[in-house]
């Protein structure tokens, strides 16, 4: 799917979400909603502020948070911390389920997939007799760059 399809389907869901939940939509949400899909990154509230400052000054903090929960709320945003104390947000994984690698030193984030890791999780789930429902797994380290 390319990236203006993906970005189409992504706001149509969120407006959806919305119709279906009685919510107003404004252009700066609208702003708000668009920058962050876009983002392929780990954004924090800041960084999606200062974007979205670029295209519309006078988009506040406020409307940032309370965007950010409509998108979380709707399923179309998760919230990640990384130990940091700082909370980042990340699209739902357009390619199903990741994990993450993050460098404790220049916080860099990487995301990987390792079918082999998936598998041992829920084996080893079944073996102590859990179904898992979520899971996430987060390694942490030094970066080629810090190490």
């Amino acid at each position: 799917m390319s990236n203006n399809a993906d970005l189409e389907n992504r706001m149509a869901s969120l407006k959806a979400y919305m119709d279906a939940n009685h919510l107003k939509s404004t252009a700066q949400r609208d702003t708000i909603a668009e920058i962050f899909f876009k983002s392929n990154t780990h954004i924090n509230l800041e960084e999606l502020l200062t974007k979205a400052r670029k295209k519309t000054a006078k988009i506040g903090h406020a409307t940032v948070y309370r965007t950010m929960k409509l998108l979380i709320e709707s399923g179309l945003a998760v919230p990640r911390q990384f130990g940091d104390g700082q909370t980042r947000y990340e699209n739902l994984p357009r390619d199903g389920h990741h994990d993450h690698i993050i460098c404790i030193k220049c916080s860099k984030i990487t995301e990987f997939r390792n079918d082999e890791i998936e598998a041992l999780q829920l084996e080893s789930a079944k073996k102590l007799g859990f179904k898992v429902i979520n899971h996430k797994l987060e390694l942490y380290g030094y970066c080629n760059s810090c190490g």
